[in-house]
């Protein structure tokens, strides 16, 4: 059974595309055959994971407008395990060729449907707006994970995606769940990343993910290099803390293995 899980948050600057890369790498290394979709005009997800994507000939701009296999745009990357189904600047246009298209919400879902049972996980990096895309990602996932950063302002703007998401369940997706919220940025040393924790989990309880995402050097330096923190450093307080969320993830939803489970603990 394959899980679909959305990273959105109109706001940018969230640690979206960072979760992104990093969650789907960290479910591939624990041997979950995972794929990450950039569906971010920037391609952030892409050349953060090592593609450029001025080089990138087929991507999901062309599954979506085109109709190609997506096993056609689908490239495999250095982390075993771990499929890239990449952007490029194309996809800005994607959202006015959609405009007159028939199920135009239901583009994505399409193309996902053809390749989902070849996978454990799919994890879709949303671009920062409640656009079309954004609504086909929601409308294909099973599931959509908020990032919240730690910061002044953070529950801004939570209110609208929330909404959206309602609408989503309301009237395209009604399956579609919040997986969690995720906290991150977190730095141990300020008062107010630990208001924020605290206002957060007021609000909504239950819905935030125990594992919070720690600022980290490592984590900031890995895309430059074009790999996960966790191929940067498996070692860093970045690369586990999107393991231990990668293993939240999983036991949430019953698919955690056994060997798994004794090592979640040392972490």
């Amino acid at each position: 059974m394959s899980k679909i899980i959305a990273l959105a948050n109109q706001k940018g600057g969230v640690g979206k595309t960072t979760s992104s890369i990093n969650l789907a790498a960290s479910l591939a290394v624990l041997e979950y055959k995972t794929l990450l979709v950039d569906a971010d005009p920037q391609a952030n997800s892409t050349s953060g994971i090592g593609f450029d994507p001025r080089n990138i000939k087929d991507s999901i701009y062309e599954c979506i407008i085109n109709d190609i296999d997506p096993l056609l745009a689908i490239q495999k990357t250095d982390t075993p395990n771990l499929d890239l189904l990449p952007a490029h600047i194309d996809l800005v246009g994607a959202e006015i060729e959609m405009i007159n298209l028939n199920n135009r919400e239901y583009k994505m879902k399409a193309v996902l449907e053809k390749i989902k049972d070849q996978y454990d996980f799919i994890i879709i990096d949303c671009s920062p707006s409640l656009g079309l895309i954004t609504i086909n990602a929601l409308t294909a996932a099973d599931s959509v994970i908020i990032p919240v950063q730690c910061e002044y302002f953070a529950l801004e703007g939570l209110g609208k995606l929330l909404n959206t998401i309602k609408i989503v369940q309301n009237r395209l997706n009604p399956n579609l769940e919040i997986e969690g919220i995720l906290l991150t940025m977190y730095d141990v040393r300020l008062r107010l990343s630990n208001q924020v924790v605290e206002e957060v989990k007021t609000h909504f309880h239950e819905l935030v993910f125990d594992t919070i995402i720690q600022r980290n050097t490592r984590l900031s330096e890995a895309p430059s290099y074009g790999v996960s923190v966790i191929m940067h450093d498996a070692n860093c307080k970045g690369a586990i803390n999107y393991l231990n969320l990668a293993r939240e993830i999983v036991k949430k939803n019953g698919l955690l293995k056994e060997e798994e489970n004794i090592g979640t603990a040392t972490l």
